[in-house]
């Protein structure tokens, strides 16, 4: 089902150099719509544009906004400065293959490539730090108290996969914290797009943020608007489980970030998520780090008795109370939200990813 109707431009919100915010008019209703500078030319206000209404209809979440498809008629004036978009590289790597958004993108891979000899050569991540999460919105905790713990500013690459948003750009979080310098640079991996640089999979993806962006760790996760089901294996999060493996496989630290929470009212997410039991207990075949919070009270004997009776045994476990997660967001003014939630509505889920932040930060300390 693909829904599709039209409106009139009515203001441009805000900007960047990969997405317009725009009001847009329906039927004498105002609505948010998103417009993709490198999929569709800008609008202004005025124009008549089609939009894909699709999300909205079904009531989606995260996703549940209009974006446009194209602009059907120039009605407006190109009065208002709207800044440069961002130009993409052109070479022979097709994204968003076989439909008719289609772009080229320049890979790092590429023979066009000024990274192609480095590519060529690259085998091993060399003992890399890479922490592996499962929801997009716990790169913030992952980001802010890595850089807090590291012993300099550390190089920190956020690869995005394909498992979710689809262009970078979506994400207001990546440009918050890049904007802050916690996040150093990123990479668009499958038919992901709108990185630094841009990959063809997740391993040569790996590769490049060390060998040709120098990375001192990663961070990779899906952007915004994880898939699910509601069944044991029908969920996007599940790729995490060829992720850890592929780390591991070429010779990195492979940290599995689990989904942690005790605010969830679905049983299958309380605790640790049965996403992330899935991954490490029977899909993910390697051993891999597991950092998670100390936690108090009845949540600690809860952890403690879920793991036990998980098959989680072969991974390394590791438990910290010195993340200061909740502090270090607020601390530096980090908005960020989990299913609705604020860090102080579901402390345990954000202090899982700072914990594996201040785990990454240890061995660069000792490095």
């Amino acid at each position: 089902m693909l829904n599709r109707r039209r409106g009139i431009v009515q203001a441009v919100q805000g900007i960047t150099d990969q997405t317009q915010e725009l009001v847009i008019k329906i039927d004498g209703e105002l609505v948010p719509a998103v417009n993709y500078r490198v999929l569709a030319e800008d609008v202004y206000p005025g124009d008549l544009v089609e939009i894909n209404t699709t999300a909205v209809d079904l009531g989606l979440g995260t996703g549940g906004v209009h974006f446009v498809i194209s602009r059907v008629e120039r009605c407006g004036q190109a009065r208002d400065a709207m800044g440069t978009a961002r130009q993409q590289d052109t070479g022979h790597i097709m994204k968003l293959r076989y439909t008719p958004l289609q772009l080229a993108i320049l890979c790092a891979e590429e023979e066009n490539s000024p990274h192609h000899s480095v590519m060529q050569e690259a085998d091993s991540l060399e003992g890399m730090p890479v922490m592996v999460a499962s929801l997009h919105s716990l790169i913030a905790p992952m980001a802010v108290v890595l850089q807090h713990n590291a012993p300099r500013r550390a190089h920190l690459t956020y690869i995005m996969t394909d498992g979710a948003a689809l262009p970078l750009g979506f994400s207001r979080l990546v440009a918050s914290l890049q904007k802050g310098g916690y996040i150093s640079s990123t990479i668009t991996v499958g038919h992901a797009f709108g990185g630094d640089l841009e990959a063809v999979n997740i391993y040569s993806g790996l590769l490049a943020a060390r060998h040709v962006l120098k990375a001192d760790a990663c961070l990779v996760a899906m952007g915004p608007g994880v898939v699910g089901t509601g069944t044991p294996f029908g969920t996007t999060a599940l790729e995490t489980a060829a992720i850890l493996d592929g780390v591991n496989a070429l010779g990195g630290r492979a940290v599995a970030v689990p989904r942690l929470s005790f605010a969830e009212k679905r049983s299958r997410h309380y605790g640790i998520s049965h996403h992330t039991l899935t991954v490490l207990g029977r899909l993910c075949y390697s051993s891999c780090f597991l950092p998670l919070p100390k936690l108090s009270g009845e949540e600690g004997i809860f952890l403690q008795q879920q793991y036990q009776a998980s098959d989680l045994g072969r991974h390394s476990l590791v438990f910290t109370d010195r993340d200061h997660t909740l502090e270090l967001l607020e601390e530096h003014g980090i908005k960020v939200t989990s299913m609705g939630r604020a860090p102080s509505e579901d402390p345990a889920f954000f202090r899982a990813g700072g914990a594996a932040g201040w785990l990454t930060a240890q061995w660069l300390t000792e490095s």
